[in-house]
C-alpha cells in the first residue's frame, strides 16, 4: 500500500537515525517502528504484580470527639465565635 505520511521534525530525525544504524530503507524501518509501536498500543496494559504497603501511624485520638456534627468540630477548634 502507498500512503503519504507528514513526520514531525524529531521522529524523522530518530526515523534517520535507526535507519543509518541498522543500513535499512525507510520503509522498513517505519514498517518496524508502526509494528512495535502497534502491538504495544493494542496489548493489555501489564499490571505490576508487587504489592504496596502503608505503615500505619497512631495520630492519638481525635480531639474535637464525634466529628459527624460540623458545628460541634468548629466550636472545639475555634471557639463559640466560630460564625
Amino acid at each position: 500500500m502507498r500512503t503519504t505520511l507528514s513526520l514531525d521534525k524529531d521522529v524523522a530525525a530518530a526515523l534517520e537515525r535507526v535507519r543509518r544504524a541498522r543500513n535499512a530503507t525507510l520503509k522498513q524501518i517505519v514498517n518496524e517502528a508502526l509494528r512495535q509501536g502497534l502491538a504495544r498500543m493494542t496489548a493489555p496494559p501489564v499490571m505490576s504484580r508487587t504489592s504496596f504497603r502503608t505503615e500505619s501511624l497512631s495520630l492519638g485520638r481525635c480531639l474535637p470527639g464525634n466529628v459527624d456534627n460540623v458545628a460541634e468540630v468548629l466550636a472545639v477548634a475555634e471557639g463559640e465565635r466560630y460564625r
